[in-house]
């Protein structure tokens, strides 16, 4: 590959050595030494601060890390052969301005595909994942094919961004069936479509979103830096920034932070009543009230705080439809669980074992989840509650099934 000497120039020109840029990305001196020549690429959680410590939007460090010898062309090269005769300027002007407005895409296919992506991000909080996950891959199949096809700048940016929801979701599907190499796989693809479209706000949500897969890993350190990230990168007052400050007090409670665990939560009820909605409630990218209660009631179940129990209530009053548990959103399942947690910690044990078993035989708890009701079924086991032995029993069914 091609030296990046305008990388290494732009560093020297923001007053680095390779030694200190390489120190305040915490990597090697090698590893800025191949990034340089070309070897490698730096990994997506360090873009942002590579282009903040140069000075650069993450759009201009891409075009700085692209190989130096490529210099995209607006006309052909044909036209810059000497012995080829330029066109005058007029036709010059008509010709590129016709190749500019040539599609073979349409603003009809790109709005179907944009509202496929809506549909689907509203069919999830309801929906078995693997079944949205054929979709998903069908669409990003057809945006991939799309991208070879003729299309104005416009038309390309929206076909980027579509394309970078579509892998955004497909690696959420991906982390609730706890395939983890395909999840990665559709991250770093989100993040590069993003930042070739220079899309803050999906750059944002796939550091929150694998801010979520680390906690589930039990990684609470790693989750609350991807957070932190994800803050950073957010346009300000979007529902990600909501989602990622909701995160981070997720990850605080569980690090056992609580001063910084209830400013987290401070936050997000501060910033979500403020939040002008833009989606249906009901799509996953879109933060709304009743999730912040969903988020402020398991961040107060994992501190400890009695308050969780009237939080979880007022969820499961709000989004049970009557009393079929099968038809349950996940928040719902989730607020059981949250109330199982709390009720233990009140000796209130019959009743958490019955909000633990309702969670569980719902079918509504993914596996990316089933770490917090094994959580509830040893704290049941260990207070030796009565109809412990059934609570172990459905979860090790709900395992077989989702196995």
């Amino acid at each position: 590959m091609a030296n990046r000497q305008r990388f290494a120039e732009r560093r020297k020109a923001s007053g680095y050595s390779q030694e200190q840029f390489a120190s305040a990305i915490q990597v090697g001196r090698s590893t800025v030494q191949r990034w340089e020549r070309g070897e490698v690429d730096p990994q997506p959680w360090q873009r942002p601060k590579i282009a903040k410590l140069l000075h650069v939007t993450t759009k201009e460090l891409d075009d700085l890390l692209s190989p130096d010898a490529h210099i995209p062309r607006l006309v052909s090269n044909a036209w810059l052969n000497a012995s080829t005769p330029l066109p005058d300027d007029e036709f010059g002007a008509h010709e590129l301005a016709r190749s500019v407005q040539s599609s073979d895409v349409g603003a009809e296919t790109l709005q179907r595909l944009e509202q496929s992506f809506d549909e689907l991000a509203m069919k999830y909080p309801v929906s078995p994942p693997q079944e949205l996950l054929e979709r998903v891959r069908k669409h990003s199949a057809y945006v991939a094919h799309l991208l070879d096809a003729r299309m104005t700048l416009s038309e390309q940016r929206r076909l980027l961004v579509v394309g970078g929801w579509f892998q955004l979701l497909g690696a959420t599907l991906h982390i609730d069936l706890r395939q983890d190499h395909a999840a990665t796989a559709r991250l770093q693809t989100a993040v590069t479509l993003a930042q070739h479209a220079d899309h803050a706000e999906i750059q944002a949500w796939c550091y929150e979103t694998d801010a979520w897969r680390v906690l589930t890993e039990g990684d609470y350190a790693r989750a609350l830096e991807l957070s932190l990230i994800a803050q950073q990168i957010a346009p300000v007052g979007s529902s990600v920034a909501i989602q990622a400050t909701a995160q981070e007090g997720r990850a605080r409670a569980r690090l056992n932070e609580p001063r910084e665990t209830y400013s987290a939560i401070g936050r997000v009820q501060e910033m979500s009543t403020s939040l002008v909605r833009r989606k249906s409630a009901e799509h996953h990218y879109q933060y709304d009230p009743g999730k912040a209660l969903s988020y402020t009631a398991t961040t107060l179940a994992w501190i400890g705080d009695p308050s969780a129990e009237d939080h979880a209530r007022e969820v499961i009053a709000q989004l049970a439809p009557v009393d079929d548990i099968h038809k349950w959103p996940r928040r719902v399942a989730s607020a059981n669980i949250d109330l199982a947690l709390t009720l233990l910690n009140g000796d209130h044990l019959d009743e958490a074992c019955s909000a633990a078993q309702r969670a569980i035989l719902s079918g509504r708890i993914v596996p990316s989840n089933h770490w917090r009701a094994l959580e509830v079924v040893k704290a049941v086991e260990f207070r030796k509650v009565s109809g412990s032995s059934d609570l172990r029993e459905a979860y090790q069914n709900l395992k077989a099934i989702g196995s």
